[in-house]
């Protein structure tokens, strides 16, 4: 680790260890902000005990971490505009990365203090939003343009549905339970609350099978949490890595002689593509006018390249030069690496919007997303020491903080107590959700897919729910995103003024 430091003056250090502390604060409280709702059912029905049911959730946050991929790291990155992306090493990309997170600390910090169950991805898009949308104004370009739309439109489907899904499956399973499995004494039992098992059967503690299911349940929500996200303070942690210490993090300096192959077989096949489907390049140079000049650009100079899906071609040409007969990443300076960073994903802006161009068959989609993949493998990667990093501190903050946002949604949604058929019903709809959008790298959002899943069984089978606390919830969520976008705006703009 004490590598990030080479080549750095005391200032440029301490800007990047500060940096790294907020990302990883960001993740802490993420941690007792989030992961409560994993140990909340747990703890309220009496199936574990608050302490063993904390660690528990600290560990599998932990693995969920780990074995959680990158897909949704750097589908939240790809929110922030592409111009900002390219030039994440100027000082306008290092305002941007500090006011983004600050605002995203402050809201988090504040909804946990008060106890209500605020999204954390809700806090992050919101702050990228007021970041894109402060950078069009100041830089007088296209609002229209500020944000990747199409993958703001994605990430948008998938953190409206989620909860709508977590509130129907949930609702549907307590059902079928109530139905179908309450013909016996015995199994009438999981629709018990922790109170009336103690007064019917004067047993503290769940039955058995019960009993296990809700734990196993509660280490899916906390791995499946682990595993969506963690991976956002993965890509903030690659922000801040390539925009303070590029030499060694604009591409992945550990990559091998196959890896390289890789990303350059990916360029060549991508070159023929648009050689053999001439309408799509020229659809795809009617999206915008090429920008000039090109033929005076310095083949060395990072800051000369033009990102323009009308230059693809042009862009391709230019990655084969750096990549030709190249071993390994130690053969480029530093800056032919950042430009080579900047081709890429340059080419896989350009890719991503062939996708979409009328014309295109579906096969050839599936063959676009494939090479895309392959161009960004050494571009957009992590080393095994951030991955540990956020895990420890999205695990450290479950430790900590946990308590205030359990007890509202162990206590505060439903009329009346949480039965284990509840309890179990909100956590395997919510850990199946939640892993689902993981490994298809959508950031969702663990607090309203599992309160909308409480809130759902309690519609269904406890009398209704509290107006108070379902009001206040959905005031956090309507104003999250408004505050953080304003928040993030005003933060990035006053920093632009410093700079």
């Amino acid at each position: 680790m004490l590598h990030l430091f080479a080549g750095l003056d005391f200032h440029t250090a301490l800007l990047l260890v500060l940096a790294l502390i907020f990302v990883l604060l960001y993740e802490a409280i993420n941690g007792f902000h989030d992961t409560a709702n994993a140990v909340a059912t747990v703890i309220y029905t009496r199936a574990m005990r608050a302490r063993l049911a904390v660690g528990m959730a600290g560990l599998f946050n932990f693995f969920g971490v780990l074995l959680g991929g990158l897909s949704v790291a750097y589908a939240i990155v790809h929110l922030l505009p592409t111009d900002l992306l390219l030039n994440v090493s100027s000082a306008q990309g290092l305002a941007m990365v500090f006011s983004l997170l600050l605002a995203a600390i402050i809201w988090n910090f504040g909804t946990w203090y008060l106890g209500l169950p605020a999204s954390s991805s809700h806090t992050l898009i919101g702050s990228i939003i007021g970041i894109g949308l402060t950078n069009a104004i100041v830089n007088h370009t296209s609002i229209i343009d500020a944000l990747n739309i199409p993958k703001m439109i994605e990430i948008f489907l998938a953190l409206i549905i989620s909860p709508l899904v977590g509130l129907v499956l949930a609702g549907l399973l307590i059902f079928l339970l109530r139905r179908y499995w309450s013909g016996t004494k015995k199994r009438a039992r999981i629709h018990m609350t922790p109170a009336d098992r103690e007064k019917i059967d004067g047993k503290k503690k769940p039955p058995f099978w019960t009993r296990i299911a809700l734990i196993v349940s509660a280490i899916g929500v906390s791995y499946s949490h682990g595993a969506n996200d963690g991976q956002k303070g993965i890509g903030l942690i690659m922000l801040v890595l390539i925009g303070i210490a590029p030499a060694g993090f604009v591409v992945n300096m550990n990559a091998t002689g196959y890896d390289i192959m890789r990303t350059r077989d990916a360029v060549n096949h991508l070159q023929q593509f648009y050689q053999q489907n001439d309408n799509v390049l020229k659809q795809l140079v009617a999206l915008s006018p090429p920008a000039v000049p090109t033929p005076e650009e310095k083949p060395g100079d990072p800051h000369s390249f033009h990102c323009n899906s009308a230059n693809a071609m042009h862009s391709i040409e230019r990655a084969q030069q750096l990549l030709t007969n190249l071993k390994n990443y130690d053969q480029l300076s530093v800056a032919q690496r950042s430009q080579l960073r900047r081709i890429m994903m340059c080419i896989s802006d350009a890719t991503e919007k062939t996708t979409s161009l009328p014309g295109v068959s579906s096969d050839d989609v599936r063959y676009l997303k494939k090479l895309k993949s392959d161009l960004l493998s050494t571009i957009e990667y992590a080393p095994i020491w951030i991955i540990v990093a956020v895990a420890l501190a999205l695990s450290l903050g479950t430790l900590i903080g946990w308590r205030r946002v359990a007890t509202t949604i162990g206590e505060k949604i439903g009329k009346n107590g949480m039965t284990y058929a509840q309890g179990m019903s909100a956590q395997m709809t919510s850990a199946l959700s939640i892993g689902i959008a993981s490994y298809t790298g959508m950031p969702v959002s663990t607090t309203h897919v599992l309160s909308s899943s409480v809130a759902g069984t309690m519609l269904v089978d406890s009398g209704g729910l509290q107006g108070k606390t379902v009001k206040n919830i959905l005031m956090a969520w309507i104003l999250t995103l408004p505050v953080c976008i304003l928040l993030s705006g005003v933060l990035y703009w006053l920093a632009l003024k410093l700079v």
